[in-house]
């Protein structure tokens, strides 16, 4: 079931959100749990009901390894043993979904094997509750989970909202919220905000996202035949779809939650206005972030660490600011964690790029601050005058957003060689395509200019095979790309505009344009509400989010 989907909007929600408060006031907050755990199956079930049995398999033994996890941090052989079978055990079952098939269809490419294999459906959300319950398991093993009730770790897991396509969830954020009484209670003012917030993610999605999102798909199927314009268009396409898709669903997710008392992480904090790609990973996907620094950086960083102090070697700030220091303290954690969250969002070798591309920034970008550490703080310092500020905000702006553009064109081709071919056509490589309409009757009379322009794929009457289906289109909505991107790179997130009603567990830059602030009146009531019928005109063109495939 989708968000963006009638079925959702007019018979789910609201089905759901009266049978839970009305079971918490008139029966007891646990009914009104286990209807929202029952909701949430049902939601999950909805597209494919079979993975149903999957889903409740997970639950079922990653709470068993949890309760034999004893906590405190135990060292015993035991105790790792079980957290590593337990952590291997969703690793495998993830490995079988989004891995195998792939795995065994490019050994069978490559002549290493004959493989009698077929394919299998993705469950959607499967990384996102996996990565849960692997989270969950080593707070158990650490002794930092105090609720090991049955009810509120089920509703921790499967809660709706978060289950397809999160955000994250941390337990020591949300199992005290469904443990508290007080979430269980209705407010006017949970419903209005979570209404304001899915309001602004629906048009986000249904809108913005999937509006250009058709253009992005045309330009990627013909990745190897763009010019230099179509190229750019292209990428700025996925790029805005991506961002208004993602940040979208978390919009939603959020929203949803407040309607039910729950607060759920920020995942999205206006990332293209993100001046250092530091910067971006701090706004872009917040959650995966900080789920990755925690059971990935910080151990493997840990595990470096450990190693030079038996090596007699320095850990301190002043030794990562050496060259093999920063190598091995900075750099190469860096690079083994980008590397598993690029394989983690695919098995093909783009991903691979997508993560060592994003691994090579964050290594420049640290090594600049530790290295020239006078330059770096002087870039963020603010200039007394106007234009060097303006000048210094909009390079360094300009700069992260295309270092990003290229690591999300590898994210998106369907492979390599895809991916290679619409960065060589932006970079000019194969012409510029700009559609110049010249009729072929008069190409004699361009003289030498004549060889140049065919060359270039300059002319498009009679001589682009792909003009009508490719490139025309691509150019009409080129400023549909550049008006989307106008908005995601100046305009206040939904979070600035909610400030004052924290819709999210995370805070927010207050909002400077008080003027946009939401407020609780007719006004706001009246465009929330056009907004949401707006949105209900799309639903027959609208599709599914795009991370639900990850």
């Amino acid at each position: 079931m989708l968000f963006n989907s009638a079925v959702f909007l007019f018979f789910f929600l609201p089905i759901s959100l009266l049978a839970y408060y009305a079971l918490a006031r008139w029966r007891s907050v646990p009914y009104a749990k286990a209807w929202l755990c029952g909701a949430s199956f049902f939601f999950y079930g909805w597209w494919n009901p079979a993975f149903v049995l999957l889903l409740v398999g997970s639950i079922a033994f990653n709470y068993f390894i949890s309760h034999q996890l004893k906590g405190d941090d135990d060292p015993s052989p035991r105790q790792r043993a079980i957290l590593t079978f337990g952590i291997a055990a969703n690793l495998l079952l993830l490995f079988y979904y989004k891995y195998l098939f792939p795995v065994l269809g490019f050994f069978d490419s490559m002549g290493w094997g004959h493989f009698d294999y077929g394919s299998v459906i993705l469950p959607i959300g499967i990384s996102f509750f996996t990565f849960t319950q692997i989270g969950y398991l080593v707070d158990c093993h650490q002794g930092l989970v105090r609720d090991r009730g049955l009810l509120n770790y089920v509703l921790f897991v499967t809660f709706f909202p978060h289950l397809i396509a999160g955000p994250i969830l941390h337990h020591r954020e949300i199992m005290p919220q469904f443990a508290n009484d007080e979430s269980y209670k209705f407010r006017i003012e949970n419903l209005s905000v979570g209404l304001t917030l899915f309001a602004f993610g629906m048009v986000k999605k249904v809108m913005l996202a999937d509006t250009i999102g058709p253009w992005a798909e045309m330009g990627f199927d013909h990745a190897q035949s763009l010019g230099g314009i179509e190229a750019w268009s292209v990428a700025l396409a996925y790029s805005m779809q991506l961002y208004f898709d993602f940040s979208g669903y978390s919009d939603m997710a959020i929203g949803l939650g407040i309607m039910f008392g729950i607060k759920l992480p920020l995942n999205f904090n206006s990332p293209y206005q993100s001046l250092s790609i530091i910067d971006f990973w701090q706004r872009w996907h917040m959650t995966l972030t900080r789920y990755i620094t925690l059971l990935l950086y910080n151990p493997v960083s840990l595990w470096v660490s450990r190693r030079r102090q038996r090596a007699g070697l320095p850990i301190s700030r002043q030794a990562a600011a050496t060259p093999m220091g920063f190598a091995s303290m900075i750099a190469l954690p860096t690079f083994i964690t980008l590397l598993l969250a690029g394989v983690w969002h695919g098995a093909g070798l783009q991903f691979i790029i997508y993560g060592v591309l994003h691994a090579t920034y964050l290594t420049v970008n640290h090594a600049w601050r530790i290295f020239n550490p006078t330059k770096a703080a002087a870039k963020t310092h603010v200039s007394s005058s106007w234009f060097s500020a303006a000048y210094s905000y909009g390079w360094r702006l300009i700069l992260t957003y295309l270092c990003v553009l290229v690591a999300q064109i590898f994210f998106r081709a369907k492979n390599v060689s895809d991916g290679m071919a619409i960065i060589a056509s932006a970079m000019g490589l194969h012409g510029s395509g700009l559609p110049w309409v010249i009729p072929l009757g008069n190409v004699q009379y361009l003289g030498p200019l004549q060889s140049f322009l065919l060359d270039n794929h300059v002319f498009v009457v009679g001589l682009r095979e792909t003009y009508d289906t490719v490139t025309r289109p691509l150019f009409e909505n080129l400023g549909l790309g550049l008006v989307l991107a106008l908005i995601a790179f100046t305009m206040p997130n939904v979070y600035q505009i909610l400030t004052t009603w924290s819709p999210a567990l995370n805070k927010v830059k207050s909002l400077e344009w008080l003027r946009l602030a939401w407020k609780p009146n007719l006004a706001w009531a009246v465009g929330v509400g056009t907004m949401l019928f707006l949105t209900t005109l799309y639903f027959d063109r609208t599709g599914r989010f795009l991370y639900f495939q990850f």
